[in-house]
């Protein structure tokens, strides 16, 4: 097997919860040596959130906080000790990236700010991931993932129907979208230390992660020009049709045929009907225009097939719809594991587990095979004395003493 392509990056994980914990994962998954650090006898907040099997709480089998650490070592160790603070540091001083999702003001009351451990290591990257980021007005107010998200304007403009209240939005999006922006400018300023002369802070803002990617320059760039914005629409798109979820005999399909070619594959799949044929609806936004008419119609022969049926039929004619999988379906779907997103990972707590690659593959260095989360403090005695040296009475005294 090629080498993993970040084998020999040393990365310390000092976080809660998802978004620290992913951008991790992704140095993790092809080949950097991560450690996760976490609070003795409690360990990260994910832990509790589960899903649990049998919707059981254990620290141990939490389905959330496995996907989001595997491929990553485990210790534990009070960083509001001096102590602590200490082997901390002393772990940072060989490390090339700290990740870390902590408010600036508690960084700077732990004393482990930039300022303070770039003296430490001047090739230190720390990556900062926080719901508002380091500096402004925001940077130290408490905030989670969804606070982070609607500040961005993205409820406003996309979550909900446009004559009532916005809705939240679901899975974290705003942390993962944070976690992959400081993954991939912590390895460009990893990568990049020989050009500036050593580590950096590399300062994410989740909320500024979700205003370029969900809002972005077509809406807040019309806006700065011309005052004008895009509104939510609840399903489907407002200008143009067929681009919505429609309802088909087993659940439902996204149906897009907006582009000439794409509106005629579908017309002739569903049996070149009459009502289709009439020349304005040759335009994109005409068919807009009158989609409650075209809607109905496509329905009631979407409701006489099946989900798969209409996508294979569809994307045979030219015309992009997708079957609308359900989580189940996803799990089990045989595309994502031919291209082994989907994993079986062994752990000892929870056996044999689902898990998921990462979202992007390098076909020269792939990622390894996928190792379990760790349990809480499993590698303490292999971390801290392989890198530091201690000995067993030094990690008695230290587990005694409440700071592993």
């Amino acid at each position: 097997m090629p080498d993993a392509a970040l084998e020999g990056i040393s990365v310390v994980e000092l976080g809660e919860g998802v978004s620290a914990a992913y951008c991790a994962r992704l140095f993790a998954d092809y080949g950097a040596d991560v450690v996760k650090v976490e609070s003795p006898g409690v360990g990260d907040v994910t832990r509790c959130w589960g899903p649990f099997p049998g919707d059981t709480p254990h620290r141990e089998k939490s389905g959330l906080f496995h996907f989001l650490n595997t491929n990553k070592r485990g210790v534990t160790l009070d960083v509001s000790a001096a102590a602590g603070r200490e082997l901390l540091l002393r772990l940072l001083e060989e490390a090339d990236v700290l990740i870390e999702n902590k408010l600036p003001n508690q960084m700077r009351e732990l004393g482990l700010d930039y300022a303070t451990l770039e003296p430490v290591n001047q090739n230190l990257v720390v990556v900062s991931i926080t719901p508002f980021g380091q500096t402004g007005p925001y940077s130290d107010w408490k905030g989670y993932d969804l606070n982070a998200f609607h500040l961005s304007g993205a409820g406003h403009r996309y979550c909900g129907l446009p004559d009532r209240a916005p809705l939240e939005h679901g899975t974290f999006s705003a942390d993962f979208y944070g976690a992959a922006a400081g993954a991939t400018w912590g390895l460009a300023a990893t990568m990049g230390r020989e050009r500036v002369g050593g580590g950096q802070h590399v300062d994410v803002s989740c909320a500024e992660a979700i205003a370029t990617t969900f809002v972005g320059a077509h809406n807040i760039g019309a806006y700065a020009q011309n005052g004008a914005y895009e509104h939510r629409t609840g399903v489907g798109m407002r200008l143009s049709a067929p681009a919505t979820i429609l309802p088909c005999r087993d659940g439902y399909v996204w149906m897009l045929a907006i582009e000439p070619g794409q509106w005629k594959g579908l017309v002739e799949v569903i049996g070149n009907p009459e009502w289709a044929q009439v020349e304005m609806f040759e335009d994109m936004f005409v068919r807009g225009q009158n989609a409650d008419l075209i809607y109905p119609l496509l329905e009631e022969w979407t409701l006489r097939h099946d989900k798969l049926e209409i996508m294979e039929r569809c994307q045979a004619a030219g015309c992009p719809a997708t079957a609308v999988a359900t989580v189940a379906e996803a799990a089990e779907h045989p595309h994502l594991r031919e291209r082994g997103y989907i994993l079986e990972v062994e752990h000892p707590e929870l056996g044999r587990t689902l898990s998921f690659a990462p979202p992007f593959k390098l076909p020269g260095s792939p990622a390894a095979a996928p190792t379990p989360a760790p349990l809480l403090g499993q590698h303490n005695a292999l971390v801290y004395a392989d890198r530091l040296g201690m000995h067993d009475a030094e990690l008695t005294r230290l587990r005694a003493d409440g700071i592993l």
